[in-house]
Order: C-alpha cells, then structure tokens, then sequence
C-alpha cells in the first residue's frame, strides 16, 4: 500500500513516530512530503495540498495529515475532489472513517494524541476496509457513499 504523510510543526512530533513506524510496516511504501524538521516550518493548508493532490493523482492510495488538533487538515484535504478525509482520536473513530466513510485520508491532532495512540490509530485504520465488519449495511453504506459522489460532482465544477 503506498501512503503519503505530511505535517505542520504542531504536527511534526506525531508524524515522525508515525513515519518511523510506517518505514518497518511490511507491504507499505511511505511517501513523505514533510516537514522534514521544526527548524523549517510549513503551514497545514500547504502540507494538507500536498497529500490531497498525490491522492488525486493516484500516486498514493490513502493519506495521513497530521496539525495541532487534525481539524485544520481535514478542512483542507475535503477541498479536493476525491479525497475524504476524516478526524480521529481514537481506534474506533479510525476504523469507522475507512468502515462506514471510506475515509482515503486521515487526519490527527499533535497537541491531543500522544505517538504511542497514533501508530494505533493509523495501525487501526489502515487494516479497515470499506464496509468492513458491517457487512449487514452494506448496502446502506454504498449507497450513502454514492449520494456523497454525488454531492462532490454537484459541487465541485
């Protein structure tokens, strides 16, 4: 699976341990488009625009952005076509972005989630599929999944 992560410098702390962790996962190839230190800050709008677009592009199958409360990335990433970006705090809130939203980017808070919880949360997320362990709405999901496809081509132009 190729992931791309990204970070502002209230993200930076959580996106190393992220990345280190993503670097030993086996049958993962890490795309990183930085930061590559605190000493050479970007802010999250720039950073969330550079996984969004590779998601777009289908350079990379699924994006973790990671600022200061992951709200600011999640805002900028759904400014894209395609992409589908969720918040999470937690393993359960993870699994049911990619379960119930098919979220194809995920995004965390450094100033809430400690690193040892975001490997979890990303660990979590990443071994979900859509529609996964509720197989009994299937349908329900894809269909409400398609009227939010629709929605995206009514409203980006």
């Amino acid at each position: 699976m190729k992931i791309g992560i990204a970070s502002d410098l209230s993200g930076f702390p959580l996106k190393r341990a992220v990345a280190g962790y993503l670097k030993k996962r086996e049958n993962t190839e890490l795309m990183d488009f930085g930061i590559e230190s605190e000493d050479k800050p970007k802010v999250y709008f720039e950073q969330a625009q550079k996984v969004s677009r590779a998601v777009q592009a289908g350079i990379i199958e699924r994006g973790i952005l990671i600022c200061g409360t992951g709200q600011g990335m999640a805002i900028a990433a759904n400014k894209h076509k395609g992409v589908y970006a969720a918040v999470a705090v937690d393993v359960f809130s993870a699994e049911r972005a990619k379960i119930i939203n098919n979220a194809n980017v995920l995004t965390m808070g450094g100033w809430i989630t400690a690193p040892f919880l975001g490997i979890q949360i990303v660990e979590a997320w990443l071994q979900m599929a859509f529609t996964q362990k509720m197989e009994s709405k299937k349908d329900f999901l894809s269909n409400a999944f398609n009227q939010v496809l629709k929605i995206e081509e009514e409203n980006f132009k």
